[in-house]
């Protein structure tokens, strides 16, 4: 039996994600061309390497067809009902930091707060007949903040992409999205509300509870865990 290791298939995630396992003596690399999304591994025996894209891959987990996975915090906590029912954090990796914020456009003097979204919500419903429309992709972590904030008087819209356009396109008032410079934010007129993020998040290697372990298994995620130089949560020991 192998530990199936899941990892993101592309872009400067995978890339680094390659790095930091190389750096622990732990070697990972996609088997053929770009187009495949099999991999192998070296400097540790009965690991098996799956390129998924990072949204994939706590789906994989939950599902229990992956053993371990690295994904960000935000597609975790996102994706996964009670998460920690399902998955554990194995290693924070260091890489990959950004945070889920909300933001307004610029031009909202008087909204710097939840609080303040919160008045102009209700007031918005007044005067435009509909309410105050919030475009992401995160629906779960927007709506558990929003609540918990007591903001009510919202509409979130679904956004796969782009989302910072679509103030300037008139379909949403509002984003919630990841940023990490707020470049994009800056360019589209935006700033964020100062109650600071909703989450912050990178990239990190969890493990599965859901996967069944045969005892070899487990031997196998020890010794990653002591390559790795991360100390295996209780559930696993």
């Amino acid at each position: 039996m192998t530990v199936k290791l899941g990892i993101p298939s592309k872009g400067r995630l995978m890339e680094q994600t390659l790095a930091w396992f190389g750096d622990r003596e732990i070697g990972l690399s996609r088997a053929g061309s770009d187009r495949e999304y099999a991999g192998a591994v070296s400097g540790i025996d009965g690991v098996e390497l799956i390129l998924l894209s990072a949204g994939e891959v706590p789906r994989e987990l939950a599902a229990g067809r992956l053993h371990l996975g690295v994904t960000g915090t935000d597609l975790v906590r996102e994706k996964i009902p009670l998460w920690r029912t399902q998955i554990e954090t194995v290693a924070e990796l260091g890489f990959g930091h950004a945070d889920l914020i909300i933001a307004v456009p610029k031009f909202w003097t008087d909204v710097e707060t939840l609080d303040d979204l919160d008045a102009v919500a209700a007031r918005f419903r007044a005067d435009h007949g509909h309410r105050l429309r919030i475009a992401t992709k995160y629906h779960r972590l927007v709506r558990e903040h929003l609540q918990s904030a007591g903001v009510a008087d919202y509409l979130i819209v679904d956004s796969q992409g782009a989302t910072e356009g679509t103030v300037k396109n008139l379909t949403a008032e509002a984003i919630a999205d990841i940023t990490s410079t707020g470049a994009t934010l800056e360019a589209n007129h935006l700033k964020v509300l100062a109650d600071g993020p909703i989450l912050a998040s990178q990239a990190t290697l969890f493990a599965s509870h859901v996967t069944p372990w045969s005892e070899a298994e487990q031997k196998t995620l020890t010794r990653i865990a002591d390559m790795l130089g991360a100390k295996l949560p209780e559930a696993f020991i």
